[in-house]
């Protein structure tokens, strides 16, 4: 009887151990996915300043001052750590800004509305707008697959013991928001 009651130990022991072990490795895997998704941000996030950069270069053959002064404000952001969900929020409304006072300066200029460099500066910027995009729905994607291994049962104890924390979300851009068209004004009969 004791031996029947040791082995039923040795395998319970195995079972729990191999828990332990398969469950720390989908967390940290998770976690490194979820690092590499902000990585990716941080990527698309500085060839998107870049091609602002290009673009605000376009501009200031029409616009020296204005242009100038955006040069200087896309030249301090582009080397800036973009390591947290607050950082890519900050990063993201700082780009909403200056492609802002670049759309008015092409607005104001048609002759640089019009030039070909100009138009494909536009739309290079535009995919890196949707690169970005894309890599902040991987980054929320990852992060919920994490949040639910921190939080749900068992799991929850391993990653408590392993001092593993949900991750943070990327939230929508309360600024880009505001331009939206109002959909309920659009619908009213």
């Amino acid at each position: 009887m004791s031996a029947a009651i040791i082995i039923i130990i040795i395998v319970l022991a195995v079972i729990v151990i191999g828990y332990f072990i398969s469950t720390q490795r989908s967390l940290v895997n998770l976690d490194e996915l979820c690092k590499n998704a902000l990585s990716q941000i941080e990527v698309q996030l500085n060839s998107r300043w870049d091609a602002v950069l290009a673009l605000a270069k376009t501009a200031a053959q029409y616009a020296k001052h204005e242009s100038e002064t955006l040069i200087e404000v896309i030249q301090q952001r582009r080397g800036e750590q973009v390591n947290t969900p607050e950082a890519v929020n900050e990063q993201s409304s700082a780009l909403s800004q200056v492609m802002g006072r670049l759309i008015a300066i092409g607005e104001a200029y048609p002759d640089l509305k019009a030039a070909s460099l100009y138009k494909e500066t536009m739309d290079g910027v535009k995919q890196y707008e949707e690169n970005v995009r894309m890599s902040r729905m991987i980054y929320n994607d990852t992060a919920t697959k994490m949040n639910r291994m921190v939080r749900q049962w068992p799991s929850s104890i391993v990653a408590s013991l392993l001092h593993f924390d949900p991750k943070d979300y990327l939230k929508a851009d309360e600024e880009q928001k505001k331009s939206y068209p109002n959909l309920d004004e659009a619908f009213k009969k």
